[in-house]
C-alpha cells in the first residue's frame, strides 16, 4: 500500500472511530437535521478543497481563496439584483472566480512570482477592495428566487449534494485517468522532467489555479443562496480550513502526490470535530487545538516520509564517492 493510501486509510479509520463513539455516546449527532446542517456548512470547504488539491499537487498554494469566495458571493447578489436573473448572476459569479484564479495562475506560472507571495497580495487586495466598494454593507433585498435557487429548503440540500458528488467524482477520476490530470502529477513531481516529456508546466499550473477559482465561485454561489442577505466578510479563515483538509488528506505540500479521495476524507474529519465536541459535552475551545494537533501530525508524517525517501540517495552518493 502506497504512502497516500496509508494516509487515506488512517484518516478513514479516525473518522470511523469518531463515528462509533458518537453512535454510542451521542446518537443525536446523526439526526437528519444535524447532518444536513453539517453538510451545508462545510460544502464550500469541500468544493474549494477539490480545486486546492490540484494546485498543491502542482507544488503551489493559494491562500487567497477566502477573499475570492467573498467577492464571488457579493457579485452573485449584486448581479441578481441588477440583472433580475438569478442564473445569469450565478454563472457570472463563477466566471469571476475563474478570472481571479486565472490571474493568480498567470502571475505564478508565466511571470514566475512565488505563489505564496502572489496569493497573499491578492488576498489582501481583494478583501480590502471589497470592503472599500461596499463600505462593509451586506447585500440585502435580494430577489425572492435567489434564496435556495428558487427551490424549497428541503430540496436544495439534495441538489447541492448532487453537485458536490458529481464534481468530486469528476475531478477524482480525471486526476487519475485523464491526460490533464497526469500532467498535474508530472508537473508537481518534477517540472523539468515534465518539460522534457513535452508538457508545459506553466500552462498546467495556470489551469490548476483557474479551476480552483472556478470551484471557489461555485462554492460561493451555493453558500450565498442559503440566506436572504450576503455578508461582505464571508470566507474569513476559509483558506486555512481548505489547506488543512488537503494536507490531512495526504496531499504532499511538496507536490506530486495526493488524491481527491484523501482530500474529501480530510474535509470530513476536520468538519466533524467541532460539532462532535458539542455533542460529547467537551468545550468547543478544544476544537482548534485538536485540529491543530491533527495537522501537525500530518505535516510531521510528511516530513518523515520525505527524509526517508532522500536517505537512500545520500547513501548511494556516498558509496560512489
Amino acid at each position: 500500500m502506497g504512502t497516500t493510501r496509508r494516509r487515506e486509510a488512517s484518516v478513514a479509520s479516525a473518522i470511523a472511530v469518531l463515528a462509533l463513539v458518537l453512535a454510542v455516546v451521542a446518537p443525536g449527532y446523526f439526526s437528519a437535521e444535524n447532518l444536513s446542517d453539517l453538510f451545508l456548512a462545510n460544502l464550500p470547504v469541500l468544493l474549494v478543497a477539490i480545486g486546492m488539491t490540484l494546485v498543491v499537487v502542482t507544488g503551489e498554494i493559494d491562500i487567497s481563496v477566502g477573499s475570492t469566495f467573498a467577492v464571488c458571493g457579493v457579485a452573485a447578489g449584486v448581479l441578481a439584483k441588477a440583472a433580475g436573473s438569478v442564473w445569469i448572476a450565478c454563472v457570472a459569479a463563477c466566471l469571476a472566480g475563474a478570472m481571479l484564479g486565472s490571474l493568480n495562475g498567470a502571475l505564478v506560472a508565466f511571470v514566475g512570482i512565488p505563489s505564496i507571495v502572489v496569493t497573499l497580495a491578492t488576498m489582501v487586495a481583494l478583501r480590502d477592495g471589497l470592503r472599500w466598494a461596499t463600505q462593509g454593507a451586506w447585500v440585502q433585498n435580494l430577489p425572492p428566487a435567489f434564496q435556495w435557487l428558487g427551490l424549497t429548503q428541503g430540496a436544495f440540500p439534495i441538489v447541492a449534494a448532487t453537485v458536490a458528488a458529481l464534481l468530486t467524482g469528476l475531478f477524482g477520476w480525471g486526476l487519475r485517468h485523464v491526460a490533464a490530470g497526469r500532467a498535474i502529477y508530472a508537473t508537481g513531481s518534477n517540472p523539468d522532467a515534465a518539460r522534457l516529456a513535452g508538457l508545459n508546466p506553466s500552462a498546467v499550473k495556470w489551469m490548476a489555479f483557474t479551476i480552483l477559482g472556478s470551484l471557489t465561485g461555485v462554492a460561493a454561489v451555493l453558500n450565498a443562496v442559503r440566506f436572504n442577505q450576503i455578508p461582505t466578510n464571508a470566507g474569513i479563515g476559509l483558506e486555512m480550513k481548505v489547506i488543512a483538509s488537503v494536507v490531512v488528506g495526504g496531499v504532499s505540500v511538496a507536490g506530486g502526490t495526493g488524491t481527491v479521495t484523501g482530500t474529501v476524507l480530510g474535509v470530513v474529519l476536520l468538519a466533524a470535530i467541532g460539532p462532535a465536541l458539542t455533542f460529547l459535552g467537551v468545550s468547543a475551545y478544544w476544537e482548534r487545538a485538536i485540529q491543530g494537533a491533527i495537522i501537525l501530525v500530518a505535516v510531521a508524517a510528511e516530513g518523515v516520509r520525505h527524509a526517508a525517501s532522500r536517505r537512500p540517495v545520500r547513501v548511494a552518493v556516498g558509496a560512489r564517492a
